[in-house]
């Protein structure tokens, strides 16, 4: 798997959390999603509402009582598409022998500090 173009619908932090969140296949409120993914309600509805137009989560709405309920669920598609950018960071693991190394100080073409 050397193809290591990865979605776009994916590749966001926020909407890879809700795509993580909505993984194990039970369906979501708006409120529990939002508590497990740590988004903030704006940024939740734009992104939901992306994954949503991708065919990755559907979206339904209900009533309860005088309330607007919402429920969110990961759909087939956007579980075969989590699994493959999964299986695309594997692969990238595994081709540098499933170790990460750092580049030192001294091997750096310039000498600035890279963390403070």
């Amino acid at each position: 798997m050397g193809n290591w173009d990865f979605d776009e619908n994916i590749t966001s932090p926020a909407r890879l959390s809700i795509l993580a969140a909505l993984a194990p296949g039970e369906s979501l409120s708006f409120t529990d999603l939002k508590r497990r993914t740590g988004l903030a309600d704006g940024n939740l509805h734009v992104q939901t509402r992306k994954l949503e137009a991708a065919g990755y989560v559907e979206i339904q709405k209900s009533m309860k009582g005088r309330r607007s309920f919402t429920q969110f669920h990961l759909t087939e598609l956007g579980l075969e598409r989590l699994r493959l950018h999964v299986r695309k960071l594997q692969s990238i693991l595994k081709s540098a022998d499933g170790v990460i190394r750092p580049v030192l100080a001294g091997e750096r073409e310039d000498d600035s500090q890279v963390w403070s």
